[in-house]
């Protein structure tokens, strides 16, 4: 019986290997394996919105880099300034050195604004002599700090009409409003304007033209000015650079000289009292050395209480 069925094993393994038909795999090999690969997406927390730039108000004045260099290089022509804190709407500025002037800068300033001078006082009645001496007074003959920087040059205040740009300058009172004009001879216009449109200068245009000592009288007395020296300097400044003569160009009259102070003829005698009048270049120290006094000393006879000057200012010297 044993025998019968391992025979019928041996037969049935014989048929087997001698069959055609393919055997039927469960697994596919490796080597023909295709994998397909799902990439799941990744999702990522959602990505914060920049946030948007406030918005910024532009400067309405110019750069303040730009403004310090067009200063400092006034300084380097010994185009100085006050030493004050002038403040524009965005800006803050140390001028840092004191107004010195050559007679040489003096007359060319002169030069370059008498034609203006003399054209405001054929249209609004104002001396060419009072406009070029204030200009220079003001202004420091266009090298103190409001003409550097705004462009004017008879140190006119904002006050409320005034809607134009504007800077903030130690004055009478801290950082006080100052017009700002885009060119030089807008100041000069505006200066016309600004005498003919008030009525408490009303009276100036009254006098005789060409009257300058009572134009200098009157604009102290219209409040133009605080300084009780105001109009003893402006009229020194016309008489030492003889301004005069614009007037009578435009009046049309014939020109009489006055007797002009230099450096080296500046003391004047008053009585048994020496005065000198400041000129262009003139420091404490360098009229205590001509006179041989200390500079304390120049202090304390005249009531000073630092060492500024003004072109046009009269010292006493005991």
């Amino acid at each position: 019986m044993n025998n019968k069925i391992g025979l019928l094993i041996l037969v049935f393994f014989l048929y087997s290997c001698g069959s055609n038909r393919s055997i039927v795999r469960v697994s596919v090999p490796a080597s023909k394996r295709v994998v397909v690969q799902v990439n799941k997406k990744k999702t990522s927390p959602p990505k914060k919105q920049a946030a948007m730039p406030k918005e910024t108000k532009t400067a309405q004045t110019s750069n303040p880099v730009v403004i310090e260099q067009r200063y400092e290089a006034a300084i380097e022509q010994n185009k100085s300034s006050d030493n004050s804190t002038v403040v524009s709407k965005s800006e803050i500025l140390e001028a840092t050195t004191k107004v010195k002037v050559t007679t040489e800068m003096v007359l060319a300033y002169i030069d370059q604004f008498d034609e203006i001078a003399k054209s405001n006082m054929k249209q609004y009645g104002i001396p060419a002599s009072i406009i070029l001496g204030q200009g220079i007074l003001e202004s420091g003959a266009g090298t103190g700090p409001l003409s550097v920087l705004a462009n004017n040059h008879f140190g006119i205040k904002c006050h409320k009409e005034w809607t134009g740009p504007s800077v903030k300058y130690d004055d009478d009172a801290a950082q006080e409003c100052f017009r700002k004009y885009e060119q030089s001879n807008q100041s000069y216009q505006d200066h016309a304007l600004f005498l003919t449109s008030r009525p408490r200068y009303k009276g100036l245009f009254e006098l005789e033209k060409g009257d300058y000592k009572q134009w200098a009288l009157g604009l102290k007395a219209a409040g133009y000015a605080t300084d009780p020296k105001y109009p003893e300097k402006l009229t020194g400044i016309i008489e030492r650079y003889q301004l005069q003569k614009y007037d009578a160009e435009v009046l049309g009259i014939d020109y009489v000289p006055t007797n002009v102070t230099t450096p080296s003829s500046a003391l004047v005698q008053a009585g048994n009292t020496n005065t000198y009048t400041v000129m262009p270049g003139d420091t404490l120290y360098s009229i205590s050395k001509k006179f041989n006094l200390s500079v304390d000393e120049l202090r304390a006879v005249n009531g000073l209480t630092d060492n500024t000057l003004s072109i046009g200012q009269t010292l006493q010297i005991n």
